[in-house]
């Protein structure tokens, strides 16, 4: 989509008809400003952008009507972060969006009044977003990227179910994201219940895969795992490339990354996460507090499977992935 074609989409009303609102939690006549902060580029999020879209128009939030979202986007860049956020707080905007932890990170720190929902954050609690999930203490509450150990140490198991062989698995992370520190602590701890090495790799973005690519290259891995990041992210077709035509078994933790061409991709349903988050954002502009809601985890994890990408690299999917796989791509 060419950034003038969505520029008209995001400032035009949508058609949807507003639902009746609680008169005593909303002005009347007033146009609430949500500010987007994400640290993804539009390119890589439009799936997740309609479908926080769809949950308020669900809600009877409707664009130039009743609410007006001012829509910033760091495309991988954390550098850019802070400077987008102080924007939307001088915006004075009712309420920030902020789609995983680095953008939660930089909203935090940009305001302590302006209530923030987050959407896909790994521990929000180490990341000292919150003091817990049950009972938020600060301005900001939303949902989590995933359930723990259990997310990662799923990655693991279910490449190890579908090549059984594999010793050593590489991890690429992303040192500049706050949350992949505590998602790497996650996975050793995985790793080590499943009896896999890890070869531990770092890149901020596609202009450090190279490095990456050579430390790979020169040791005996069996697989890789891709922590989702969006500055990553910008490079998912690379690194789906460069995994198959080493004959790597890969993994990541979106489905975009299967999309893309990695082997395959577990984790949790993004527009289902955006679409959640919806409500959080409906709940405080009729009146409730952030510190009254408490952080959700996902419900709903996908497994999808890039057959074409199993046919090329020599890997027949065993029977028991297949029968759990939520999509399968061919």
């Amino acid at each position: 989509m060419r950034r003038r074609e969505f520029i008209a989409l995001v400032g035009g009303a949508a058609a949807a008809i507003a639902a009746p609102l609680d008169t005593q939690a909303q002005q009347a006549g007033k146009i609430y400003r949500i500010g987007f902060l994400s640290y993804a580029s539009y390119a890589t999020a439009p799936a997740f952008v309609e479908a926080f879209r769809q949950g308020l128009r669900e809600l009877g939030w409707v664009e130039g009507q009743n609410v007006i979202i001012d829509y910033r986007f760091a495309e991988g860049r954390l550098d850019r972060l802070p400077e987008l956020a102080a924007e939307l707080v001088g915006l004075k905007v009712d309420i920030i969006l902020a789609p995983q932890g680095p953008a939660a990170v930089a909203g935090k720190n940009a305001t302590a009044i302006i209530p923030i929902v987050m959407v896909s954050v790994t521990d929000p609690v180490g990341l000292g977003l919150t003091a817990s999930l049950a009972h938020p203490s600060r301005n900001i509450t939303g949902l989590t990227y995933s359930v723990g150990v259990d997310t990662h140490s799923k990655q693991l198991e279910l490449l190890r179910e579908t090549v059984p062989q594999i010793s050593r698995v590489a991890v690429l992370s992303n040192p500049a994201n706050p949350a992949h520190a505590l998602a790497m602590t996650n996975i050793q701890v995985a790793a080590q219940a499943l009896r896999v090495e890890l070869q531990l790799l770092e890149a901020r973005g596609p202009d450090e895969f190279d490095g990456a690519f050579a430390k790979i290259s020169n040791e005996r891995v069996g697989a890789l795992v891709v922590l989702a990041d969006a500055a990553l992210g910008l490079g998912r077709t690379r690194l789906a490339d460069f995994a198959a035509r080493n004959r790597l078994p890969s993994m990541g933790g979106l489905r975009e990354d299967a999309e893309a061409g990695s082997l395959m991709s577990y984790g949790p349903h993004g527009p289902d996460l955006y679409r959640r988050s919806a409500a959080f954002v409906d709940k405080i502009l009729k009146g409730a507090k952030p510190a009254e809601l408490p952080v959700e985890q996902p419900t709903k994890f996908e497994l999808v499977v890039n057959l074409k990408t199993a046919k090329a690299i020599g890997i027949i999917i065993p029977q028991s992935i297949l029968l759990r796989t939520d999509e399968v791509i061919e």
